[in-house]
């Protein structure tokens, strides 16, 4: 997995990587080439005395050893380019397939584990780019080369690489064969502090008006321990990588000094000789010890590649049809065909049998108890999901068969939950339309009744706004939310819930505003409060995802016994 990712994204950047491999080859053919430079000079030279072959070798030792370093610098900065790109790429790749997921994917993931994949696991991979280009790419030429030239320094010690290689390599499996599971764990445990932490910032104040700050830090504490111990688990492995290396390639050091001494007082082979096959030995041990290096990190990098392609490599279950259709004519008429809509696991459907149809200039409101369906309802209608039985139309054409980009761009959704994007409030609201005149934008927050705090904020439109809108209260920003999905002049608009944070008189302005600047779009409004839908043209009661009952505020107080339950609950509150 890890292999293919990373092919992946280098066969973007051919010429980067042709040049790693050149600069590499003459790096190491430069570093080989020394030692048996150095060994001329020591039986050609100081053992002659001859000080002029000592001076024209060493000044041509000079200029390869000048190439040698050119070429490793070079190759080093291409490398971090490369890796600086991949990890820019694999970012973009995973944000932009996230762009893609319904909420049935985001959900089935969630937030915590697709931000960890998105920077912590891109990272891991990108340190193997960098270190494979830099180590991997080199190690090999510079094993295969410094046998070859061993060889010829000297057969008869050849037995000497070939147990140090072995003994390195078994010794290195084992650990790396602990190592694989180890690492995988390790992510997964960082899945789990994201998602505590995530879960404390968001509710932060729900555990303090519950004075839960002890639990959550419990909580914390025992999920960062259990992150550490499996660190501090594998850190021990990999510590005791070094150590078996420096130790093989002691005992090799002195293995030569022993047979090759012995071989020097023969006769059978020269003190130079001896001293340029030590210097290759050391160079073959020492590019297995960058192998080491690359295979302390390669199983780290391999689990998080295979949860990034897990990313990559879903399908999001939303996507657009591979020959859209377009409606005869755009006008909002929607329509619902025997809908039904089940999660992934769940045991019975959110909805069942739904039928609806709403046309342009009518305000359809849906009521219900907690869980009935009815913000499912309206992310059907959005594509949001889609439907598991059945039929949502929208102007004649299914859903399914619409461009999605030419289907939201038609719709106007004010979500459940008012979010704000950072920077200012002329921003937030040109957010669907950027082109958006200021008359425009004046227009929608008066009739989102937000204009007054928005005149009394210092700049106005470039009033600043933080991450989530935070620095504004609830009904604030439920308010910029609604003005932000007027400036779309959409032909069918989404409240889901949008109301509920208002007090009462300006839920009645926002409604009277409303009506006439929606009279040619159709209106789907989730509410809670019967005072705000009791004036909708059809009211849609849900209840365990079926609809109960459907029709004016009057006929249903006549014939819905679930929807007199409803009003006679909110008049016993508004008495009390």
């Amino acid at each position: 997995m890890l292999s293919r990712l990373v092919k992946r994204h280098l066969q973007r950047y051919p010429q980067l990587t042709v040049a790693i491999l050149v600069l590499q080859i003459i790096s190491v053919a430069a570093s080989l080439y020394l030692p048996s430079l150095n060994a001329d000079i020591i039986d050609k030279g100081v053992t002659r005395g001859d000080t002029g072959y000592i001076w024209s070798t060493g000044g041509w030792m000079l200029a390869v050893s000048l190439v040698q370093v050119v070429a490793a610098i070079t190759a080093a900065y291409v490398a971090a380019r490369l890796a600086m790109f991949y990890g820019r790429d694999a970012r973009g790749d995973l944000f932009a397939r996230v762009g893609e997921f319904s909420s049935r994917e985001i959900n089935s993931f969630g937030a915590p584990t697709l931000i960890t994949r998105t920077t912590n696991d891109v990272q891991q991979v990108q340190m193997v780019v960098l270190m494979g280009a830099a180590l991997m790419v080199s190690a090999p030429i510079m094993m295969v080369g410094g046998v070859v030239m061993a060889l010829r320094e000297s057969v008869s010690m050849s037995w000497l690489i070939v147990v140090a290689v072995i003994a390195l390599g078994v010794s290195i499996g084992l650990i790396i064969r602990q190592l694989v599971p180890g690492f995988r764990a390790v992510q997964t445990k960082l899945d789990g502090v994201n998602r505590i932490l995530r879960e404390h910032l968001s509710g932060v104040r729900v555990i303090r008006a519950f004075t839960r700050e002890p639990f959550e830090q419990q909580r914390f504490t025992a999920a960062n321990a259990d992150l550490s111990t499996l660190l501090i688990r594998t850190g021990r492995l990999m510590a005791a990588l070094f150590p078996i290396v420096f130790l093989v390639m002691n005992l090799s050091t002195t293995a030569v000094w022993w047979f090759g001494g012995h071989q020097v007082g023969d006769g059978t082979l020269e003190i130079g000789a001896l001293t340029a096959y030590m210097t290759y030995l050391i160079q073959i041990l020492m590019s297995v010890m960058m192998a080491t290096f690359m295979f302390m990190i390669i199983p780290r990098a391999s689990v998080s590649a295979e949860r990034i392609a897990e990313v990559l490599d879903t399908e999001p279950s939303v996507v657009p049809p591979s020959a859209p259709r377009t409606p005869d004519h755009v006008r909002g008429v929607v329509d619902l065909r025997s809908v039904a809509m089940s999660y992934p696991g769940a045991d019975v459907p959110v909805l069942q049998d739904v039928t609806l149809h709403a046309e342009p200039g009518q305000t359809v409101a849906i009521i219900g108890a907690t869980g009935s369906g009815k913000t499912t309802l309206l992310s059907l209608i959005a594509r949001l999901f889609d439907a598991t039985a059945g039929e949502v139309l929208v102007d004649g054409v299914d859903v399914r068969e619409l461009d999605p980009h030419l289907l939201w761009g038609r719709i106007g959704i004010v979500p459940q939950k008012s979010y704000l994007f950072t920077g200012t409030v002329a921003s937030n609201l040109r957010y669907d339309d950027p082109e958006a005149s200021d008359e425009v934008l004046w227009q929608a927050l008066r009739i989102a009744q937000a204009d007054g705090f928005v005149r009394d904020l210092e700049g106005g439109f470039d009033a600043p706004v933080s991450q989530g809108g935070t620095n504004f209260s609830g009904g604030q920003r439920q308010r910029l939310c609604i003005a932000r999905a007027l400036v779309s002049r959409a032909t069918v608009y989404l409240f889901d819930d949008s109301f509920s944070a208002l007090d009462l008189r300006t839920d009645r302005a926002l409604r009277t505003a409303l009506e006439p600047y929606t009279r040619d779009s159709t209106v789907f409004l989730v509410a809670q409060r019967v005072s705000t839908i009791r004036d909708a043209d059809q009211i849609v009661v849900l209840e365990d995802g079926r609809v109960v009952g459907l029709g004016t505020h009057d006929e249903l107080l006549r014939d819905c016994a679930e929807y007199q339950e409803i009003c006679a609950s909110q008049r016993i509150e508004d008495a009390a």
